[in-house]
């Protein structure tokens, strides 16, 4: 992936990123348990998976668990981690039938074996697929995520196989974990919250953030066409000025002899 952005920018975002927060706020505005509300967001993210199809976006990542929920009460993570691997075994079929790739980062092995056997199994059977890519980051980290891209480069510098000054923004963007794929144009957070809780820190650093009150399992069409609509109407500047990327006005058409007259 390269850090350097494409100033050409298409009205439909090519990778939409999305934190999906308000799940146990929507089951206790209720006065549900919290796991009823996590189970009700599961409906949201199949919205979510089918309105990227019907707009034609490519990339799908959404924030499914991050590092610090693991200190979350240990029934809510053990209720968690049940329905994770119920959506695991029930939902593959589907994704790989419509051709959407599926993929987890984050420190995979914090999760159970039973866990990251069907992560595993997922990632396989469905590898093939072009249609939507859609990456999972579970128990992932944004600071974790440039740390063990430093990790990485450091190991290679420690064996002799790059030199120190060879390290510069392309090739920390390299190790990171969605180094395949573009950086995210869009992201988008329900809930009410306005932060980003350390959501890819390094690939968000020229997306467009949107912002909605709306609860996670309250998702619908309607809100994330809201959302495509506000980014069109945006101008990308990449730090450039807005008469730089501006399109460039139309040539004037030479005059005739009807119009000249």
């Amino acid at each position: 992936m390269s850090s350097e952005p494409a100033i050409a920018v298409a009205r439909v975002p090519r990778h939409l990123a999305v934190i999906m927060d308000g799940n146990g706020r929507w089951a206790e505005r209720r006065r549900r348990p919290r796991v009823i509300g996590h189970r009700a967001g599961a409906r949201a993210v199949n919205v979510c998976i089918d309105f990227c199809l019907d707009q034609g976006i490519e990339a799908l990542t959404l924030f499914a668990f991050s590092s610090e929920n693991w200190g979350r009460p240990e029934e809510e993570v053990g209720a968690l981690m049940k329905l994770f691997l119920g959506a695991l075994e029930r939902e593959v079929d589907e994704l790989d039938r419509r051709g959407v790739r599926v993929r987890f980062i984050g420190e995979r092995e914090r999760f159970a074996e039973a866990i990251r056997k069907q992560m595993a199994a997922a990632e396989d059977r469905t590898r093939a697929n072009t249609r939507l890519h859609l990456t999972i980051a579970a128990s992932y980290g944004g600071r974790w995520d440039i740390a063990q891209a430093a990790r990485s480069l450091a190991q290679d510098v420690a064996a002799g196989r790059l030199a120190p000054e060879d390290i510069d923004e392309y090739a920390i963007g390299a190790r990171t974990c969605l180094a395949e794929l573009p950086a995210p144009d869009l992201f988008i957070r329900t809930g009410g919250e306005t932060r980003i809780s350390n959501f890819l820190l390094w690939q968000l650093a020229y997306t467009e953030l949107w912002f909605t009150d709306l609860l996670w399992p309250e998702l619908d069409a309607a809100t994330l066409q809201r959302a495509m609509d506000d980014y069109a109407g945006r101008q990308r500047r990449f730090g450039l000025t807005g008469a730089q990327v501006a399109p460039a006005p139309a040539p004037a058409r030479p005059a005739t002899k009807e119009t000249s007259e």
